[in-house]
């Protein structure tokens, strides 16, 4: 028997040994008709044994207990045939039915059983004078028990019902969380997927490109120009170094304590020096949280890569423009254009897209062949506007 078996049926064990204690000392005290009570010690003795040996895994095992049970209904015929008073026997052959019964029906069969053969047993040790006691003590005690057993079975029913609603609300909850660690895990590779593409691989993609250029001057025999190369090529490291630390640590990349509008002017004059490409930027100091300023800086990023890697544009332009609840960010370029309604097979344009549609932003990219590119961004924000007003046409911009 299993530690878990006992702990549940220890109150039945300790039930049964107490009552065939007392069943015993009855036997011993108590009148008989008889001039030996060996069978009613004897019948003790083997249900005790039975009991001791395969009975008490009738509550978990059929097979046990149908072994078992048998021996019950012997036993309540027997003793008080020999002991009217061990009657009393009842109390525990009763539950024992119905605990160890599988079904309702062999339990009040059962116990039908049991009343008519203790009312037997009772007739043959009191004679015929006893036979309407009998019948009254014996017919209340059956339906007693099988009302009793019923109502027990129906609420060990219910409470089964509600272990198992429990257990599939325990499981349900675990798949949850399971999904929701799995969809926190994929979140997070997307946004580490989103700041590595714009940050880390941007610069990556400008010393690539700035190693090219050296390596051309220095087949050119242009050693003039290499010690701008390489200061150029120093700070591009510099920075893809600064924003990988930046990234293990878990913060945003970025956007440094002089705020967006001098992160911006960073970038378009890195950008100029690593590309030949002038870029102008008009965007002054403003008052925004954090997080919309690491996402403008973002687009902004985002957008000159995309100048660098296919606009084949002379110029661009950057402009920031707060007001009273949007900000708006928008980059031009004089390069050769290209068709937005064609998906592209990048990641730049569908990451920014992504970032700004968490942020609860929108984003409008306008334009045509040879005629340049419009990229216009607006994200909500609640701070003041600090910035002199702008001619900015976001959603209608087109060239």
């Amino acid at each position: 028997m299993s530690g878990e078996t006992w702990v549940r049926n220890r109150w039945l064990h300790v039930f049964f040994a107490g009552t065939m204690l007392l069943t015993a000392v009855i036997t011993a005290v108590g009148w008989s008709p008889w001039p030996g009570r060996w069978p009613a010690y004897v019948t003790v003795a083997v249900l005790v044994l039975a009991y001791v040996a395969y009975g008490h895994r009738g509550y978990d095992h059929t097979r046990a207990a149908a072994a078992f049970l048998p021996l019950v209904v012997v036993a309540a015929l027997v003793l008080p045939a020999v002991v009217p008073s061990t009657a009393f026997v009842q109390c525990i052959v009763f539950p024992l039915v119905w605990v160890q019964s599988e079904r309702v029906r062999s339990a009040v069969l059962l116990s039908i059983a049991v009343g008519i053969a203790s009312g037997i047993g009772l007739q043959i040790a009191s004679g015929p004078d006893a036979l309407v006691s009998t019948l009254l003590i014996e017919g209340i005690s059956v339906v007693g028990a099988c009302a009793m057993g019923v109502w027990i079975s129906s609420v060990a029913g219910l409470s089964e019902e509600r272990r198992q609603l429990v257990e599939e609300l325990r499981a349900t909850q675990d798949s949850l969380a399971e999904a929701h660690r799995r969809a926190g895990v994929t979140s997070e590779r997307e946004r580490l997927a989103r700041e590595l593409h714009d940050t880390v691989a941007q610069n990556l993609a400008g010393i690539v490109m700035l190693t090219e250029r050296a390596r051309g001057d220095l087949a050119a025999d242009r050693v003039d120009r290499l010690d701008e190369r390489l200061t150029v090529l120093e700070e591009s490291a510099r920075a893809a170094l600064e924003e990988s630390r930046t990234l293990v640590a878990a913060g945003a990349a970025g956007v440094a304590g002089d705020g967006l509008g001098a992160a911006l002017h960073r970038l378009g004059e890195r950008f100029t020096r690593e590309t030949g490409i002038t870029v102008t930027v008009d965007a002054a100091d403003c008052a925004l949280d954090r997080d919309t300023q690491v996402v403008l800086l973002r687009v902004g990023q985002e957008a000159l890569a995309n100048v660098r890697a296919h606009a084949r544009a002379a110029s661009a332009h950057l402009a920031l423009h707060v007001a009273a609840d949007q900000v708006h960010l928008r980059i031009t370029d004089d390069g050769i254009g290209f068709d937005p309604s064609v998906p592209t097979a990048g990641h730049g344009l569908r990451g920014l897209r992504e970032r700004l549609a968490l942020a609860g932003g929108s984003c409008t990219i306008t334009s045509d062949a040879g005629r340049g590119t419009v990229v216009a961004v607006s994200l909500p924000t609640g701070c003041e506007p600090r910035l002199p007003a702008v001619d900015v046409a976001v959603a209608e911009a087109s060239r």
